[in-house]
């Protein structure tokens, strides 16, 4: 962040979410090979109390799954989805949150804090997030029937879930939240921060390279 190296990026992780997000190829041998044809773009990074991300963050549920998904001796896309279905007895918090000017008391699942779009494998959190626009997309998941659930993670899968009355995206520079459980993921890795919480953006603060042939 904030020098001349540029970041590359091959998805070898279990979800990749960053890596699909730039259009890298899922399999290893072919995004080496996107690599030989690549321009370098500058994009926003955002920190959380000074540490930096650069994908999707969040607090609640999602960070509460990210917390216990380290402790997994198999990772991937089916033993993720078993830990969140086990987890569905997990309560909606009380956050209070400044932005704009403005303060406000929310109950929610989780605030997810989007600089792209997707946690990986494809489920698009805020699907219209970009990365160069000096904004962070704050997603406020609120607390909704258990039954749903099937119908949230469908939305998530096909890149619609804005369009849920359940769900809110307030986009901003900077938002600071307060709450009791400050557990929180970034960029998918666990973090216990202090209170408040401090998520701002760095506008184009990091080069990477940006394949001209997507996946």
């Amino acid at each position: 962040v904030n020098t001349n190296t540029a970041l590359g990026v091959i998805p070898c992780g279990s979800g990749n979410g960053f890596a699909y997000h730039i259009g890298m190829n899922p399999n290893i041998k072919k995004a080496i090979k996107q690599l030989k044809n690549i321009h370098i773009e500058n994009i926003d990074t955002c920190t959380a109390n000074g540490v930096p991300f650069v994908n999707v963050s969040g607090i609640g549920f999602d960070a509460h799954i990210a917390n216990l998904f380290l402790t997994l001796t198999e990772r991937g896309y089916i033993s993720y989805i078993k830990l969140v279905t086990r987890e569905l007895s997990y309560k909606a918090n009380d956050y209070t949150i400044y932005y704009n000017n403005i303060k406000r008391k929310v109950k929610a699942y989780m605030i997810d804090f989007a600089n792209a779009s997707q946690y990986g494998n494809n489920a698009r959190i805020s699907p219209k997030a970009d990365f160069k626009d000096g904004l962070i997309d704050f997603v406020i998941v609120k607390d909704f029937p258990k039954w749903k659930i099937p119908i949230f993670i469908y939305m998530l899968l096909t890149g619609k879930i804005h369009l849920s009355k359940h769900i809110e995206i307030i986009q901003c520079n900077k938002m600071i939240i307060k709450t009791e459980n400050t557990l929180l993921h970034l960029d998918g890795e666990p973090f216990k921060l202090s209170n408040p919480i401090e998520i701002t953006i760095l506008p184009k603060s990091l080069k990477i390279l940006m394949p001209n042939e997507k996946k």
